[in-house]
């Protein structure tokens, strides 16, 4: 059977293709007209008034390739996060639930394995591939094979490790973009400082605004691209912290409504 294509990825690509649209949109609207007509009227200001102090613009600030680049970036990356906060926020919420629905002082033998395991599939229902329902489900199936308590509960624990490395591993792709940001923010830097330098023979004769310009595009993509950068981390340390309560929780939920309820018949010859 060939395999299907996850869902995510859909959602990756679309998010991106979202978050292009919307600021570009916003760029070239209203960002850059704004912040062209603005640095028109300081440059009139200038012309009139030779000792005017130029003013600070947002959109001045903003109006430049790599910091648009930078949000775009930043969108995609909150729409992942979105995305998988609201998928570990459902799966918490099952831990809300009595999966087994069985009176707290009844022990489970292995003869019950069967009947647990079905009761197990019936209520998690469609939520089946959530945590909580695979770790019950490994931990009962192991009980049920070897009709050893022990072996349930590393079959329980062995579940929770690999989904909390399978949680890590899926976090590669926004720390990337959190790594990109800051990286596209210095090609703005060197970019204007590159700019800044060639017009260096017009700053020797006495006209440095061109020198100043370039000099702003280096400093701003700079500055925006750290501040996007803070942003999305506390962002991505969250969702981890999040992810890592959801597998411990887990866990304990797993030991305390199954695993030491589990009585193993002594062994006879």
């Amino acid at each position: 059977m060939p395999k299907k294509i996850p869902f995510e990825f859909f959602y990756q690509i679309f998010s991106l293709l979202t978050a292009f649209i919307l600021v570009h949109g916003a760029f070239v609207t209203v960002i850059r007209p704004e912040a062209e007509l603005f640095q028109i009227k300081e440059q009139q200001q200038l012309a009139v008034d030779p000792d005017y102090v130029q003013q600070r613009n947002f959109y001045v600030v903003l109006k430049d390739y790599e910091q648009e680049a930078c949000l775009v970036l930043m969108l995609w990356a909150m729409a992942i996060l979105g995305f998988k906060g609201v998928s570990t926020w459902q799966q918490r919420r099952q831990l809300d639930v009595d999966l087994l629905q069985l009176p707290e002082t009844l022990p489970l033998g292995p003869e019950d394995a069967t009947a647990v395991k079905q009761r197990i599939q019936e209520l998690s229902g469609k939520k089946e591939t959530y945590l909580l329902s695979r770790a019950l489900d490994a931990a009962i199936r192991r009980f049920g094979a070897t009709h050893n308590v022990q072996d349930a509960a590393t079959a329980l624990r062995d579940v929770c490790t690999s989904e909390g490395e399978r949680l890590e591993a899926e976090l590669s792709t926004i720390r990337y973009i959190a790594w990109a940001i800051p990286s596209v923010g210095f090609i703005g830097t060197v970019r204007g400082i590159g700019a800044a330098l060639s017009l260096a023979n017009k700053a020797v004769e006495g006209d440095i605004t061109g020198v100043t310009q370039n000099l702003g595009v280096a400093f701003n993509s700079t500055f925006i691209a750290l501040v996007i950068s803070i942003v999305l981390m506390f962002f991505i340390h969250q969702l981890q912290l999040l992810q890592d309560r959801l597998v411990l929780d887990t866990e304990s939920y797993c030991d305390r409504n199954l695993i030491a309820r589990l009585r193993a018949h002594p062994f006879r010859p």
